[in-house]
């Protein structure tokens, strides 16, 4: 899952950078209105984090201009505004929730896990590659005897190789599926990720393997017949 937060505290959101990882998401920061709209142009995300009092405008016409303009991504707002009117405000310009600052970090996960489950990734069957499982609704990795648990940018990895077993999947599709939003990811930490996962999996019986297509990418089999 790749979320999107929009936040001008640095604090507050190296702080939710840290949940967010710790959860197994990936996120993107922006601090003003200008970078989420291209950010939103630019990149699927699953959630849009959004604090309202922000340096070039206010969240609502954000919000109001991606729901006139078609984008359906599920919208928490995270705010010190925090009256009825208000938070009747953010509902009614199109947010999904509404959470008011400050906030405690396990009830921020636990609404962010209650939107995602309703993204149409969450809804989609569970992958199954050898006896390797990933379940979207859940974030569930590992094998029907052990969950295996990975940092964001490996569970991401695995997850776009799982999608494509049995294709290789070009290092410029990698490279871009993982990096966060203003980074590009060199290929020396696309290859960094690959050696990690490997490193993770080596001794489980998983019943896969990592191939390396040599100057074009890499590609996940089964090793069952």
């Amino acid at each position: 899952m790749r979320l999107l937060l929009v936040e001008d505290s640095a604090r507050l959101a190296e702080l939710l950078r840290e949940r967010v990882h710790e959860a197994g998401w990936r996120l993107d920061h922006v601090a003003s209105i200008a970078d989420a709209e291209e950010a939103v142009r630019g990149t699927e995300h699953d959630l849009l984090l959004l604090d309202l009092g922000l340096p070039d405008g206010d969240g609502l016409d954000l919000i109001r201009r991606l729901r006139r303009s078609g984008v359906t991504t599920p919208i928490l707002i995270l705010t010190a505004r925090g009256s009825v009117d208000e938070r009747i405000a953010g509902l009614d310009a199109g947010a999904d929730d509404y959470l008011v600052k400050p906030f405690n970090h396990g009830e921020f996960l636990a609404r962010c896990r209650a939107m995602l489950r309703r993204t149409p990734q969450a809804a989609a069957p569970v992958l199954a590659v050898g006896g390797l499982s990933y379940d979207p609704a859940t974030a569930r990795f590992g094998t029907a005897a052990e969950e295996i648990h990975l940092p964001p940018r490996e569970r991401a990895l695995a997850e776009v190789l799982m999608r494509e077993a049995g294709r290789v999947v070009p290092k410029r599709k990698l490279e871009a599926t993982l990096s966060e939003y203003g980074e590009e990811l060199s290929t020396n930490a696309l290859e960094l990720a690959v050696s990690r996962l490997r490193k993770r999996l080596d001794g489980i019986d998983t019943g896969i393997a990592i191939e390396t297509i040599r100057g074009v990418g890499y590609m996940l089999r089964s090793l069952s017949p």
